[in-house]
């Protein structure tokens, strides 16, 4: 059984119409953010999310854990349907979230003691010896006790990350959703994170939703990969298998200007063209038809649906072949 399975998720927004709109009558116009998003987290899995500026993942991400509201869709964590804010509270409990910039999420004006000794307190969960239970917790993520006594300012970025680690861990959460979490970090310091990460995974059972822009990244750390495109799930599979044979156009095309550093083993060229489109203006049909080199008659007036095409592959394209497959 999965450990968070969503279904249709769906979320819009309310759209301001500015100065203008107070000399209009009020309408409820809203603007969708990603909707008809469903896929699945198994226990003791990572999954990757990937996709470019725009595309929902950091909204879909805060959707998870009820910090923005849906507007369809169900979400299911732990066996346990999540309907209302006492839901979600209760899944922040077994839940966690790591947010992109590391320092900012932070409070400056408490010690790393106290930044991590707040969610026990908030849960009702804190021992008597909570200075012991911080030290744990900072020894867990590499860091010795010492660091307690710190402020934000005072750490570098790799260390506000161990902190943002610890701190996502104080619950001893069941998932952890991790936002860009080597984002502004040195390359050294990148893979120090990321082993960190992986380490804790197996030794305290974890599950990530891990998002980023970051390929390499991904491909290094995640089980399986779900690739969004302006507000739509595109391709969702295995990540040795959708590196080695993407079958959405999009999925293609990021994967073709990955880095490669060997230069003799280079892609073909498969960049997009054109920009990415506003989301007041969502293309009709698919919506990657308008920088799609495969689009035809069919893109453009009917939106392609989340489709299996293998045991472990689902894309969203009309014409996406699966006699490119292989075994996964």
């Amino acid at each position: 059984m999965s450990l968070l399975d969503v279904q249709d998720l769906a979320v819009s927004l309310p759209l301001s119409l500015g100065l203008s709109g107070a000399f209009k009558p009020k309408t409820a116009r809203r603007l969708e953010i990603f909707s008809d998003i469903s896929f699945a987290v198994a226990a003791g899995e990572t999954l990757g999310l990937v996709g470019e500026s725009g595309s929902g993942k950091t909204t879909l991400a805060r959707a998870l854990l009820g910090l923005t509201p849906t507007q369809a869709g169900r979400i299911t964590f732990d066996g346990r349907l999540r309907a209302t804010q006492a839901d979600f509270a209760q899944m922040r409990r077994t839940s966690a979230m790591m947010f992109q910039d590391a320092v900012a999420s932070l409070s400056p004006r408490m010690t790393v003691g106290a930044l991590l000794a707040e969610p026990l307190i908030i849960h009702g969960q804190a021992p008597r010896d909570l200075a012991a239970k911080v030290a744990d917790m900072l020894h867990l993520v590499g860091l010795t006790a010492d660091f307690a006594a710190r402020y934000p300012h005072e750490l570098s970025g790799g260390q506000a990350r161990r902190v943002g680690v610890a701190r996502a861990l104080a619950l001893n959460p069941k998932l952890v959703i991790a936002d860009e979490p080597t984002a502004g970090l040195d390359v050294s310091v990148q893979g120090e994170i990321l082993n960190l990460m992986r380490d804790l995974k197996t030794r305290l059972g974890l599950s990530y939703l891990i998002i980023s822009h970051n390929l390499a990244m991904i491909r290094h750390v995640s089980d399986r990969i779900a690739v969004m495109y302006l507000g739509r799930l595109v391709e969702i599979g295995p990540t040795r298998a959708v590196f080695a044979q993407p079958l959405h156009p999009y999925a293609q095309s990021l994967i073709a200007a990955e880095p490669l550093p060997d230069p003799r083993k280079r892609r073909a060229d498969l960049a997009i063209s054109g920009e990415i489109p506003s989301l007041l203006h969502r293309p009709k049909g698919c919506v990657f038809q308008s920088r799609c080199p495969q689009a035809q008659a069919l893109c453009r007036s009917d939106a392609p649906v989340l489709r299996a095409l293998g045991p472990n592959r689902l894309v969203r394209c009309h014409f996406a072949d699966p006699a490119r497959l292989q075994e996964d």
